[in-house]
């Protein structure tokens, strides 16, 4: 196409000449044309030195000395073009590869206030490697509450499928399922951006590519199909009939009746998108007639007849109706696709009505009309292009102006000399002015020169007129007049017309100028007229009964080979315009939109338009209670099991901003003491605790598939089993023992997933990490070596916990995105994740799967107190440890009423609580005795915030041994014998409010603080802590484990 450009403004015909300017010139067409017409310019490639052409050469010559200059041998031309391409490909590759670094920077944020969604602002959908295309699509069905509350509560029989055999159906189950997952998230998650790779990677299976950027109208094809197919098992029917109940087809798909003229052919089809041309419209309704009307067709030979054209009319309309606009087309020069750029405008809202096949006669009859005022605003725009564009020659100018001009002509004052008598009198003057007039200069004697000529000269007796010019002397006046500019022509005027001529063409002139502006006007004026007619031709009330209205707006910005798209979507709620791109959401207006949708201007421009029914407001109704009619918000709109579902993916994205927080705490700032607790949460982290419901252990099933990536996370080191192949663990992998044993559990069904597939290996994993797990739990418990912090199932078994809470738990750990380390761990991962998914609501008490899990968090937070605790005692750090030992106290209270060993040997917590308590009180009571008011302060506050919380709740324990009665009898006998003691009045006063509190507490509220907060997901080597600060206590030296 440009080549062929090209080759029509500079009229060079041969083709490498043209191919070698385009190539110099980068594709510029402007630039190119310069180079090819430019005398001075040479076209060159890239790179090679420039060398400016001869100058003075002639056109022809210098055409021909450029085209023998870039005269090349064909195998040349073909390596160039090789080469060329080959950069191409490579700059694409290079483009797609920082964009989808662009992608991953904007969805790995550094921060984890980055990660958290405000309020409810929309939730965006991260790329994950091309899959823009993805995000704009489905944000402008998810936007659309008919079809999100389809998808949602789309449900499927146990019936039906068991009668799901095929492929197709049960990719289109699976499809459906993480759809729902997916919209679920994006309605309560409290993530800023969810992750799509489940179900893109099942639409990369169906394109047979995960590399290569995939159009919107192909994926929006295929997505409708599968809907389609999916609620069509739903409806569980396939005859026409059933068919025409789908809600997808409801929904989306409308039909139109195809029209031969001359002939009674008429054919109904149905339709998705509707696909419109581009080229050749300036707007939507007229890229509408164009596809509505086609044209006839002339005959190639005359003994043929004429082929009758075809009118397209809908029949049916969709409540949803989408518009493909063709913006790319392929360039059969260049072999390759390109993208239309023209400007396309399109409005707000569109009225259907003359194109629906029940208005045929009424459109027919204004379409006539519309030919007909077309045909008069052409032939009234011709008139007027005569008089705007005027003459015979190859330049034209306004008739009007032209008039003016000769008017101008004939009154200008004719000059007294000839041109000829000015050339002779010029050769004859001196040819040297005077000395003190350098730029001085003869002028003729008219209007304009007059002033130049000396004050004393005669001007009443007409003297003047009849002296020489080359016997005046002109005075030049420097300061009261303006030079006349050096080579400055006089006004063109007639050599000699009599006042009877001037007046008769004056006359003429005016007059026809008149009628000629009088004329103009009035085409202007009828032209105007006749356009207003033919934009109001349908816009009367019989042809507006049918509004659509703007939904969204897919974007497209780059070229056919490359790109990004985007979406803008109307939030009606709110009435605004929001512009969803991949992970960044944003409100946005009209006119951004039109901006970067119309096109024409830069390479951003639309590529689907939905709109949809302005007269059926259920289509962007949210969804509202049966009973109280209120509109549901967020998580209430969601069915129960999706509730759950996004419920659990809360809490799991809770414990990953806890382990962001702690990796973040480790690098940034390294721990001096190995007891010193981490810092409390951020705002962030509590205010996504705050949006959770409940608090979070295990990652939900239906989740896994999405968060299913390359790169483990890191813990510890796993040890090799010399009974299994070193290649099987991930290398350099650092892994809990619970993940060491999946991973130990695949490598050993090896040999069984190599003979029978996946799901043997499954199996026999799964039984051999239930068997080890089984014998673990077996083993002696002590505080020093503690199996139940190795693995929940362990706690389980000790625990006599139901069989299926045990297998659902252990299920969970092949499903770990740790896992994603090879081909064999990734098919058992997969196949884990499948099983998990059958595990329907009715088989499983989520709540009491919930209360085991919370339990063993709850121990292991026990464990990790006391550890806590214990770290601070040794490091002398009394009133920290008290905290922490109250706390685990506490906690292990609740644990051990529902079994001895739901929790820990609470006497070992107690001894140290107690020394604790009774260093305190010692040290706050010498404090206060000093009488100084800075220490006393510290004693009393010591007293409030540690013993005293610690006093209430061991006298409210009905479980409480006899030591620590003891303990407590101790510690108020203490402050008792201070009332015999010497003091200050103001001491006293202070001992007397706090006497009463040490010694009855019984109508006091406890309010026993908070620990630090400190992390339990690294907690495999508690054990070796705890043995080692044992050691310490119990030899007064302190033994730290690093």
């Amino acid at each position: 196409m440009l080549i062929n450009q090209l080759q029509e403004i500079t009229g060079i015909q041969d083709q490498q000449v043209l191919y070698k300017a385009l190539k110099a010139s980068h594709g510029d067409v402007g630039h190119a044309v310069g180079l090819l017409t430019t005398p001075t310019v040479g076209v060159q490639d890239p790179g090679e030195p420039q060398e400016s052409a001869t100058p003075g050469l002639p056109k022809d010559e210098l055409q021909a000395a450029i085209e023998l200059s870039l005269q090349e041998s064909h195998k040349a031309q073909e390596e160039e073009r090789e080469l060329h391409r080959a950069l191409e490909a490579s700059t694409e590759e290079n483009a797609a590869r920082m964009k989808r670094k662009r992608c991953e920077a904007q969805s790995e944020m550094c921060s984890p206030a980055d990660w958290i969604r405000q309020d409810d602002w929309p939730v965006g959908i991260r790329n994950v490697g091309n899959t823009c295309w993805f995000s704009a699509v489905i944000q402008s069905l998810f936007h659309l509450p008919v079809f999100k509350r389809l998808v949602l509560n789309y449900h499927l029989s146990e019936r039906i499928l068991e009668k799901c055999k095929s492929h197709a159906d049960k990719r289109n189950i699976a499809f459906m399922q993480e759809l729902r997952c997916l919209f679920a998230l994006m309605v309560g998650s409290t993530r800023r951006f969810v992750d799509p790779s489940a179900a893109v990677e099942l639409l990369r299976d169906a394109f047979r590519t995960s590399e290569a950027q995939q159009d919107v109208s192909e994926f929006t094809h295929k997505l409708l199909d599968w809907l389609e197919d999916a609620f069509q098992l739903a409806a569980n029917g396939t005859s026409a009939e059933d068919k025409q109940h789908n809600p997808m087809v409801q929904l989306f798909y409308g039909t139109f009746v195809t029209e031969r003229k001359c002939k009674t052919l008429c054919n109904i089809e149905q339709f998705g998108q509707y696909p419109l041309q581009v080229n050749g419209f300036n707007n939507l309704d007229e890229c509408l007639e164009g596809a509505m009307v086609e044209k006839e067709i002339e005959p190639l030979h005359s003994d043929h007849s004429v082929t009758p054209g075809r009118e397209r009319w809908f029949k049916k309309l969709p409540p949803v109706l989408t518009f493909e606009l063709s913006r790319f087309e392929f360039n059969t020069q260049l072999g390759r696709p390109e993208k239309i750029h023209k400007k396309l405008e399109f409005p707000q809202i569109i009225y259907m009505d003359r194109y629906l096949h029940k208005n045929l006669e009424r459109t027919n009859e204004r379409r006539g009309e519309v030919k007909r005022q077309k045909e008069q605003l052409a032939a009234l725009q011709q008139k007027l292009e005569c008089y705007k564009n005027f003459g015979s020659g190859p330049v034209k100018y306004p008739l009007a102006d032209m008039l003016q001009f000769v008017l101008e002509f004939a009154t200008t004052k004719p000059t007294s000399v000839s041109p000829a008598t000015e050339e002779m009198r010029l050769s004859t003057a001196s040819p040297t002015p005077p000395a003190s007039f350098p730029h001085s200069e003869a002028v003729p004697r008219d209007s304009s020169s007059a002033a130049l000529f000396s004050d004393t000269e005669e001007t009443d007796d007409g003297l003047a007129c009849g002296v020489s010019n080359c016997q005046r002397t002109p005075i030049y006046k420097p300061f009261t007049q303006c030079r006349p500019p050096i080579d400055c022509p006089p006004h063109p005027a007639p050599h000699s017309i009599t006042e009877e001529e001037l007046h008769f063409v004056k006359t003429c002139l005016q007059r026809w100028r008149t009628e000629v502006e009088n004329e103009i006007n009035e085409l202007k004026a009828t032209i105007e007229k006749v356009t207003q007619t033919l934009e109001g031709i349908y816009s009367d009330n019989s042809l507006c009964q049918v509004p659509y209205r703007l939904h969204a707006v897919l974007v497209h910005e780059g070229q056919a080979s490359a790109g990004h798209y985007w979406a803008y979507i109307y939030d009606h709620a709110n009435q605004r315009w929001m512009k969803y791109n991949d992970v960044s959401i944003t409100e946005s207006t009209w006119e951004e939109l039109e901006r970067d949708s119309f096109g024409g201007m830069t390479n951003a421009s639309a590529y689907c338009l939905m709109y949809i029914d302005d007269k059926l407001p259920h289509l962007i109704t949210e969804d509202t209670d049966n009973e109280t009619g209120q509109v549901l918000h967020g998580m209430d709109s969601l069915p129960s099991i999706l509730r759950r579902y996004v419920q659990e993916d809360n809490r799991w994205f809770q414990q990953e901003l806890s382990e962001w927080e702690e990796q973040y705490c480790q690098t940034a700032t390294p721990q001096e003491e190995s007891a010193v607790p981490v810092d409390p949460a951020s705002s962030s982290l509590e205010k996504v605790q705050q949006m959770s419901v409940e608090p979070q252990f295990g990652a939900p099933a239906e989740k896994l598939d999405q968060e299913a990536v390359s790169k483990p996370q890191p813990n510890a080191e796993a040890p090799k089993d010399p009974g299994t192949d070193p290649g099987e663990q991930p290398e350099g992998m650092m892994l809990t023992p619970a993940m060491q044993g999946v991973i130990l559990a695949i490598a050993k069904a090896r040999q069984i997933f190599d003979k029978e597939g996946p799901e043997a290996g499954l199996i026999k994993a799964f039984h051999e990490e239930y068997s080890r797990l089984h014998e673990l739990s077996q083993e002696k418990t002590t505080p020093q070596d503690d199996p139940r912090l190795q693995h929940a199932l362990v706690y389980f078994f000790q625990n006599k916990a139901p069989k299926r809470i045990i297998e659902r738990t252990l299920l969970e750990q092949f499903t770990d995105r740790n896992l994603s380390f090879d081909e064999r761990a990734i098919s058992i991962m997969r196949e884990a994740r499948s099983k998990l998914r059958l595990i329907k609501p009715e088989d499983m008490d989520m709540d009491e799967y919930l209360e085991w899990h919370d339990d063993y968090r709850l121990f292991r937070t026990v464990f990790v107190h006391l550890l806590t605790g214990l770290e601070h005692y040794q490091h002398g750090k009394m009133q920290e440890a008290l905290n922490y030992l109250s706390h685990a106290y506490e906690t292990n209270n609740a644990l051990i009423i529902k079994g001895e060993k739901r929790g820990m040997d609470k006497s070992l917590i107690a001894v140290y609580r107690r020394k604790c308590l009774m260093a305190l009180n010692e040290g706050a009571s010498r404090l206060f005795r000093s009488g100084e008011e800075g220490k006393v302060k510290e004693g009393v506050s010591i007293m409030e915030e540690s013993v005293i919380p610690c006093l209430h709740l061991m006298s409210r324990d009905t479980t409480v041994s006899q030591e620590d009665r003891d303990a407590m009898e101790s510690v108020r006998s203490h402050w008792c014998c201070c009332l015999g003691q010497d003091m200050d009045d103001s001491l006293q006063v202070k001992l007397g409010e706090l006497l009463p509190r040490v010694l009855d507490g019984s109508a006091e509220t406890v309010v026993l603080k908070d620990p630090p907060k400190v992390h339990v997901n690294q907690a495999h080597d508690l054990c070796s802590r705890l043995a080692a600060v044992m050691e310490s206590i119990h030899n007064a030296t302190i033994v730290t484990v690093t």
